[in-house]
Formats: structure tokens, sequence, C-alpha cells
């Protein structure tokens, strides 16, 4: 039953440490990059769409990405979406059937603020994991009646082992993207 728990709670830890990774590629750095736009959503016939569901993204230069929408009626709506996409500082430009975003070139304190929007992401996802161990160390709390106390205190160690790795594992994720991000 312990080992249950911590394999749901190592599950779970997992996919925050990679929903915490695909936040870190939307921020952007000074290359353009598809993932920058997969959370771009996009009005389709009056229903928020993911662009990556509407369009190809090719990276053909450093800082330009070209959006091919696979129907030509989404052209404007694209657009639009992508102007205006938070932090992002895009200029879509639009020839009737396809889509060049230029991506300006960062600033230092351009920089400085996608760090700390980086941070902020890292320390929601270092939260999220220690909720996640909060509520395991509840379910271990809870079956010390039937296991017994040495037992749910083993457990409970390799809970703390486990979190430390998937918070380690975060930082880690944080110092790389903030190395990126500030490499000029």
């Amino acid at each position: 039953m312990i080992a249950d728990v911590l394999a749901d709670a190592t599950e779970r830890m997992n996919k925050t440490v990679e929903a915490t990774k695909d936040d870190f590629a939307n921020v952007r750095t000074g290359r353009a990059n598809p993932a920058l736009f997969q959370k771009i959503m996009v009005p389709y016939y009056g229903t928020p769409t993911p662009l990556a569901q509407l369009a190809s993204l090719q990276n053909p230069e450093a800082r330009s990405l070209i959006v091919t929408p696979y129907d030509k009626g989404a052209l404007r709506d694209i657009e639009q979406a992508i102007r205006d996409m938070p932090n992002l500082g895009a200029n879509p430009t639009n020839d009737g059937t396809i889509i060049r975003v230029t991506l300006p070139e960062l600033t230092e304190e351009r920089r400085k603020e996608y760090v700390k929007i980086v941070r902020t992401k890292a320390e929601d996802g270092k939260v999220s994991v220690r909720n996640i161990r909060r509520k395991a160390k509840d379910e271990l709390d809870a079956l010390k009646s039937e296991v017994g106390d040495d037992e749910v205190a083993r457990g409970e160690k390799e809970l703390e082992a486990v979190t430390k790795n998937h918070v380690d594992a975060i930082d880690d994720a944080l110092k790389r993207k903030e190395a990126e991000l500030l490499e000029v």
C-alpha cells in the first residue's frame, strides 16, 4: 500500500516537472522557437483552438518563424492572436498565404524580465510538487493503523527523497533556462 502511494506521488511529480519544462519552453529566448506558439489560442469559428491545430510552423532563421495555415480563412485570426500574445513582442506580417513572424532582438532589460517570469513558473512547479508530497503524506498517515509507524516513517523518508529529486530537477531546468535567456 505504501509502495502504491509512493508510485502515484512519483508519477504525479514527474508530470509536474514535465509541465514546468513545457512552461519554460513557452518563454522566448533570443531564437524563434515553434514551442513559443504552442499555447496560442486562436478564435476559429467562435471556438478557441490551439495554433498547432490550425497551421504548420517552420523556423527558417534564428529570429523568424513561418506560419502556414491549413485554412486560408483563418489567416487574419491567426495573425491577430499572435499579435495579441503577451510577452512575445512579435510582429506578424501576412502575405495572403502565409504569416511571417519576426521576433525583435531582446534587450538586457527584457531578458531580466523573462528570467523573472521563468523563476515564477519554476516556483509554481515546486509548489505543485510540494502539494503532491503533502497529499501523499496525508495518505501515508491514514495507513498508520494498518501498517505501523515504522513502515509509515520509512515511506515518508522515501517520499522526502523523491520530492527533493523532483525539486532539484526543476531547479536544474531553471538554471539552464536562465543561462539560455541571459546569453547574448
